[in-house]
């Protein structure tokens, strides 16, 4: 059978295969079993094969291409226009045959097991985060019930709870006493267990050469230097590094038409979850800025008296995405540039 480019409609089971040789005529249209998927596959010469990012595409994309064969990644938004007719499963993987053959199309860098490993890692960390905060504006919201205020702030309030329920002249009752302290308990364990995932990933930054550089970086810590080497597979597919920061959402918004460029926020386009560590080590730099003389510094202080505090904020969290895909490609480490040298 001569094929040479393959779509498969990835799902839990059963998967549509469309298939076609160098001139573009179907050649193979078929539905195959999870189980039979490889085994298909193994007996095919090598082709390039597409398929949709979606849960199991990097696995998948891993297999095939220990077969021999060129698989690759779409975003499922690249894949849409190339549907001809109703949405099913064999005119899925039709659509993502004919997306996978245009010269232009972008693809998804496919990640290894210890990039997705480390991004496991992160990903139910931030869980446990998101948990830990629903419990405090839990127990904030029970207690304000009882005309019981807690401070803002998380560590605050974490340090009045006990304070409140050993008080036993505020009015509270028995039962919601009892109730608020078993969330009070709850929120201690999340604790501990945000703690373990911090250690764990600040063993990951110390064994990782590239995530030590980025972590040279003002307002990149562990956390956000192990998130960006995980979920980067490869910094060489951006051609610079403003495609670094238009593939994070952190460049503005374009509508441009008739010679007349228009830009607005930014698009928030990308890895939400990236985003958010860039911008909130931003922060950090910026309430550290005080006096420093250095070139980056006093450009914040002129941007935040010009512009604001959150927008310089934004702005340098673009500007760190630049310096992070030169530092990964490049494989240098930051270099702190005193002002008016303009290297």
């Amino acid at each position: 059978m001569n094929v040479t480019t393959v779509g498969i409609d990835l799902a839990k089971n059963v998967f549509s295969v469309h298939g076609v040789d160098a001139h573009g005529k179907v050649v193979l249209k078929k539905t195959v079993s999870r189980s039979k998927l490889l085994e298909c596959f193994a007996n095919l010469p090598s082709c390039i094969i597409g398929m949709e990012a979606c849960s199991g595409a990097h696995h998948w994309a891993r297999a095939l291409r220990s077969l021999g064969h060129d698989a690759r990644i779409i975003a499922p938004r690249f894949v849409i226009p190339y549907r001809k007719s109703g949405k099913n499963d064999g005119n899925d993987a039709e659509a993502i045959c004919e997306a996978v053959s245009r010269p232009a199309m972008r693809f998804v860098p496919i990640k290894s097991v210890e990039q997705q490993a480390g991004l496991s890692l992160h990903r139910i960390r931030g869980a446990v985060v998101a948990e830990r905060t629903a419990q405090i504006n839990q127990l904030r919201g029970l207690l304000a019930e009882f005309g019981l205020v807690m401070p803002k702030g998380r560590y605050p309030a974490q340090h009045h709870i006990p304070d409140i329920l050993e008080d036993a002249e505020n009015g509270l009752p028995g039962l919601a006493r009892r109730l608020l302290h078993d969330i009070h308990q709850r929120i201690l364990q999340l604790n501990q267990q945000i703690l373990a995932y911090d250690r764990e990933i600040e063993n990951l930054a110390r064994h990782s050469e590239s995530a030590r550089r980025l972590m040279s970086l003002p307002g990149v810590g562990a956390v956000t230097a192990t998130a960006l080497v995980a979920s980067i597979a490869d910094p060489k597919q951006f051609d610079n590094g403003r495609q670094l920061a238009a593939w994070l959402g952190l460049v503005p918004r374009q509508y441009s038409t008739g010679g007349k460029t228009r830009l607005g926020r930014i698009t928030k386009q990308g890895d939400k979850y990236l985003r958010t560590l860039l911008i909130h080590g931003t922060r950090a730099v910026l309430a550290a800025l005080k006096d420093k003389q250095d070139r980056t510094s006093c450009w914040l202080r002129e941007l935040v008296a010009r512009r604001g505090y959150k927008r310089a904020a934004v702005a340098l969290a673009a500007k760190n995405a630049r310096i992070v895909w030169a530092m990964l490609v490049r494989g240098e480490s930051y270099r702190i540039t005193p002002a008016g040298q303009t290297t």
